[in-house]
């Protein structure tokens, strides 16, 4: 049992592109813009993070074809698009590389 949990916490390098909503585990398999080192718990928070920031794309884009003058203004909608920004940026600078995370400073997002 205590072999599970240690490797639980095992860490391992990521490399995240925000814009794509991916997590990959093979720097090769496509373009990223920053790399992670996290357990498989950060790893699963981030990955629900960037799963509802793709949700909240679609709904985006199926809220203004149903509605094109909709019912949200674009600052609501913007508002909440931009805390989940940060919120994944702010886990990205926490467990990112030393890279990463000049990186992310020079964004000024945080």
């Amino acid at each position: 049992m205590a072999e599970k949990e240690a490797s639980s916490e095992e860490r391992k390098p990521y490399y995240v592109s925000v814009q794509a909503g991916q997590i990959l585990e093979d720097p090769e398999a496509a373009a990223y813009e920053l790399e992670i080192i996290v357990n498989e718990e950060e790893h699963t928070r981030l990955r629900e993070l960037m799963d509802e920031l793709s949700s909240m794309d679609e709904a985006e884009m199926l809220h203004f074809s149903h509605h094109p003058y909709g019912t949200a203004s674009n600052s609501e909608i913007n508002s909440g698009y931009d805390a989940l920004i940060q919120r994944i940026y702010k886990q990205l600078y926490e467990y990112g590389t030393d890279a990463t995370k000049r990186h992310i400073e020079s964004m000024q997002l945080l």
